[in-house]
């Protein structure tokens, strides 16, 4: 059981696990979780560890559709920083505790300042990693809102 499921089963809020084949050739984790899921990359969001300069905090996540991509800009905005660029791939895993393709924004290691994508509230139920590769946790953008403490912004372009 990953500290993602974890932290959703300690909230007492309605989730469903989802599990998948996970093809370790494959780097674009989330449109390959869309495809063995069935669902629209729209629902599958992906979690991204960005690194902040002029912020209190060094660094932050950006939870946000695999449809979509970040837009480093309105994401310095929303976390009151400067700027903002994608942090480094061996920062996130050791901030977050969890492996690339397999980052969630729930159980992290550290809790990091999470903002996510206002697409989130278009839907009754999103998906979201639930801390490895081939597993998708399900529940309520506001829960997962709640979860992370996080705040909600137009983060993608």
């Amino acid at each position: 059981m990953t500290p993602a499921v974890k932290a959703v089963l300690a909230a007492k809020v309605k989730y469903t696990l989802h599990e998948y084949k996970h093809d370790p050739n494959v780097t674009a984790y989330g449109p390959e979780a869309a495809d063995a899921l069935g669902i629209s990359p729209d629902r599958i969001f992906k979690t991204l560890v960005v690194s902040l300069s002029g912020s209190k905090d060094p660094l932050a996540v950006a939870v946000l559709p695999v449809s979509a991509q970040l837009d480093l800009k309105s994401f310095a905005i929303a976390a009151n920083a400067k700027k903002a660029a994608m942090a480094d791939a061996r920062d996130a895993e050791r901030v977050s505790g969890y492996v690339l393709g397999g980052i969630s924004p729930l159980g992290q290691r550290k809790r990091l300042p999470t903002i996510i994508d206002l697409s989130a509230l278009e839907h009754r139920t999103i998906y979201v990693s639930a801390g490895k590769r081939g597993l998708q946790i399900e529940l309520a953008p506001i829960d997962l809102s709640r979860l992370c403490s996080a705040a909600t912004a137009a983060i993608c372009r």
